[in-house]
């Protein structure tokens, strides 16, 4: 499915949202790292799996690199940050980082139209809404977009198997195709 609309967003961040109307998904992550923002690119650490990731559950029909990040518009894929400030890591950021957060989310869903906005990492969702999700299908949504939770594909969060991760990854890459 090709998508040839890109929706310009002016961030605070080196790092641009990925935006576009009709998505299928756009997922969200905590914010952007040094790494990502000296790249301009999202989840641009090399030891990230994120690229991996999608093209493994079958988002993308290859691997795409950080530089290509607007290649996944033509996938049906966005991809944003819940806080925009870049920090080291993700225990850097404050509770200020995402006010508003929220609210700018809904109303990316309500301009957008996303089917789903998934989560990279639970502490993406729970500093945005301030809930402490478990892994998967939320019961919230945003108008009629559907939440999903992730877990995180930082290198940071080594603890959850690469396969596990694959399986939440297929997991949404399903529910996506089959609400299509």
């Amino acid at each position: 499915m090709k998508r040839d609309r890109a929706e310009t967003v002016t961030t605070p961040s080196a790092v641009p949202d990925v935006l576009g109307p009709d998505l299928d998904v756009v997922f969200c992550g905590i914010n952007p790292g040094r790494v990502s923002d000296a790249a301009r690119a999202h989840f641009a650490n090399p030891r990230n799996d994120f690229w991996r990731l999608l093209h493994q559950a079958g988002f993308t029909p290859r691997q795409l690199e950080p530089a290509e990040q607007f290649e996944l518009l033509r996938h049906g894929i966005g991809a944003t940050n819940a806080a925009y400030r870049t920090t080291p890591g993700s225990s850097d950021l404050r509770r200020a980082d995402f006010v508003g957060s929220a609210e700018r989310l809904e109303n990316l869903a309500r301009k957008l139209r996303p089917r789903f906005i998934g989560f990279v990492g639970k502490e993406a969702y729970r500093c945005a809404f301030g809930d402490r999700p478990d892994l998967g299908l939320q019961q919230q949504q945003l108008g009629d977009t559907q939440l999903f939770v992730l877990p995180s594909t930082s290198p940071a969060n080594a603890a959850v198997p690469y396969d596990e991760r694959l399986r939440w990854f297929r997991e949404l890459a399903a529910l996506s195709r089959a609400s299509a």
